[in-house]
Order: structure tokens, then C-alpha cells, then sequence
């Protein structure tokens, strides 16, 4: 394991050659800027591209409740940019947005959520929740101990929720975010609503993980549940075997299955959450508007639920932008699309 103050082995070189080869293969289609609340029709059209792992060293550190693992590239005074992963897939869906955005100047952190790869609680005393806020206090929590003031977050699944969370409760910390699928603050009061039955099919699972049955489902085949879910939600990615393996490896975490139950039980109100966080949830339950500079961006075939950008674009009351990623990409837009995702990044920080 590497110690918390080591450097990363991959070197700038190594990611400016990653990102030459994937730049060269990826056409953007630029938008015409846009104000608060306006929604940026204009869409990109993606070529799938191809870079070797370069995720081959972790870095540890103490930070909150847990040892988080992550990996950090590019200058060490560059600005910073934090890209949070979702369920279930892990911080390889940064593979090539990661090497992109160090080439850009950016020092880069993409962190293992609790219960995913080498992130690890501190004590066994500490509950096992995996509600949204314990992601959000996290990914602050991370901040401190890296000494960072200010940085951009941009993920996708659970990942845009806690960017989202963040931007909202922590304004002060975030230079901008980006956020695939837009606004998913949630609470489980609005978990209360039932939805149209066609809605209520998308989140099949989510009634599953409330069973006993479930639990023990998904912790005997989590990566054949894990694998469903990716053709499910992408169903014109075509990941081959090792990239799914190299992701699912993060999933044998021993906290793994408790947090995603409980992640999803919480969200129907079959679970308690940690009353330590009570005091976020009231405010989270407000669906508070986010006033920081934001991007959100959706794939044009994502097969996973998600709501009409028309739906939240009044949700965002800062500087404001809404793209539509073209060519048959899906849920794990960072992974399938790495340089729409990796552009907003860049801009969003700029707007």
C-alpha cells in the first residue's frame, strides 16, 4: 500500500500521451454559452476511444470516518477537480477523464466511495449507512484532509448526487459541478410518492434490496447483479470482460453490501438513517436550489432512471448549462464518453 504522503508513479508524461491519443478521436460539438435557468440544447456527438489503465497506484488517507483510497494526478497547485463515482461501478469510469483533465492543468482526486475498493472505516463502531448526506459529509471530509479549500466536483449516479448535495449545503467549497442526469437531491419524503408503474419497473431492484432475499441475492451475485445493472443502464456500451472485472474488484470491499442496502432502504424509509446527519436531511428535504456554476449533461441512451432536464433546470439558480451526449451513450456517461464529460469539467470552471 502506499503511504498517504506518496507521490503518484504515473508521471505528467504518461497522461499528456493518454490524452493526445483519446483527444484526437473525439469530436466535440460546441454550445453557444447560456445564463442562469437556460437549457443548452445543443448536443455532442462522441467516437468510443480507447486508453491503457492507468490507475496502478492508490494513495490512502484518514479522512472523517474512513482511510479513503483515491488517486491524484496533475500539478499539485493546479485547480482541483473531485470526480465521484456511482453504484455500481467504481473509479475506473475515470480512466480517461482523469489523464485529460491533469493535461489540462488540474490536480485531479478520484476517491473510492465508502464500502468500494480500499476505502475503509476507522472504527467498527461507525454505522454502515450509505444514505446520500454520509456521501456529501465524506467528500468534505476528504477536502480537510487534503487541505483543499475549493474544488470542482463532476460525477455521475450516486457521484451527481453528492456533487449536487455538496454544491448545495457547502456553496463556499465548490468552484462549479457537473452532473450527469441534473438535480437528484432527494429525501425520503419524496420517496413516499409513488410513481406510474412503467416509472416504479425502472427501479426494480430498489424494491428487491428492501428484502431479506434481496440482501442475500445481491451479496451471493454481486457481480452478476453488478453486470446486469451496466447492460441495463448502457445498453450500447460495449465494455468487454476485463473492464468490467477491473471495476467489479472494487465491489469485494467488506462494507459493501451494507452500504448499498442501506443506501436504497433509506431512500424507501424501510431504514433509519445516522442521526448525526439529521440536521442535513431537514435541509436536503427542502430540495434546495444550487447557486454554484453548473454543467449537466445526459446521454442520449441512458437505460437507467432518470428525470426530464425540463424537470430541474430551475434547480440550478446560478450560471447554468444542459447538454445532450449523442451516440448511443448510457448511464456511465465519464466511462463512455470521456471527453464531453472531461470538456465540462474544464468549462464549468471557467463560466
Amino acid at each position: 500500500m502506499i503511504g498517504k504522503n506518496s507521490l503518484n508513479s504515473l508521471g505528467r508524461r504518461r497522461f499528456l500521451e493518454a490524452a493526445a491519443g483519446a483527444f484526437a478521436i473525439t469530436k466535440i460539438v460546441q454550445g453557444r454559452a447560456a445564463h442562469a435557468r437556460l437549457i443548452l440544447d445543443s448536443s455532442i456527438t462522441v467516437a468510443q476511444s480507447e486508453t491503457p489503465d492507468s490507475f496502478s497506484a492508490l494513495k490512502q488517507i484518514d479522512a472523517g470516518v474512513l482511510n479513503v483510497g483515491y488517486i491524484e494526478a496533475g500539478p499539485i497547485d493546479g485547480p482541483v477537480a473531485i470526480l465521484l463515482h456511482g453504484w455500481p461501478y467504481d473509479i475506473h469510469s475515470f480512466g480517461e477523464v482523469t489523464p485529460r483533465l491533469a493535461s489540462a492543468g488540474f490536480r485531479v482526486i478520484v476517491p473510492y466511495a465508502r464500502g468500494y475498493g480500499s476505502t475503509n472505516f476507522l472504527s467498527n463502531e461507525t454505522p454502515r449507512t450509505g444514505q446520500p448526506s454520509a456521501l456529501a459529509v465524506d467528500t468534505i471530509a476528504l477536502m480537510d484532509a487534503l487541505n483543499i479549500k475549493q474544488a470542482t466536483l463532476a460525477g455521475f449516479d450516486w457521484g451527481a448526487r453528492t456533487a449536487d448535495i455538496v454544491g448545495a449545503l457547502w456553496p463556499d467549497r465548490v468552484k462549479g459541478i457537473v452532473s450527469v442526469s441534473g438535480h437528484l437531491i432527494g429525501s425520503q419524503e419524496a420517496g413516499k410518492t409513488p410513481l406510474p408503474p412503467r416509472a416504479e419497473l425502472q427501479w426494480w431492484y430498489q424494491y428487491y434490496f428492501a428484502t431479506e432475499r434481496g440482501r442475500e441475492g445481491y451479496d451471493k451475485y454481486r457481480r452478476e447483479f453488478a453486470e446486469l445493472i451496466w447492460r441495463l443502464a448502457s445498453p450500447r456500451w460495449q465494455f468487454d470482460d476485463a473492464t468490467f472485472a477491473r471495476s467489479a474488484a472494487a465491489f469485494d470491499n467488506p462494507d459493501h453490501v451494507d452500504i448499498v442496502i442501506h443506501n436504497y432502504r433509506w431512500r424507501l424509509g424501510v431504514a433509519q438513517g445516522d442521526p448525526g446527519l439529521d440536521s442535513l436531511e431537514a435541509k436536503l428535504a427542502a430540495a434546495p436550489q444550487i447557486s454554484v456554476p453548473a454543467i449537466t449533461l445526459e446521454g442520449d441512451d441512458n437505460g437507467a432512471p432518470h428525470p426530464d432536464p425540463a424537470a430541474y433546470a430551475k434547480k440550478f439558480s446560478g450560471k447554468y448549462l444542459h447538454r445532450l451526449v449523442e451516440g448511443g451513450v448510457g448511464h456511465n456517461l465519464p466511462q463512455e464518453a470521456p471527453e464531453p464529460f472531461s470538456q465540462a469539467v474544464i468549462e464549468v470552471s471557467k463560466i
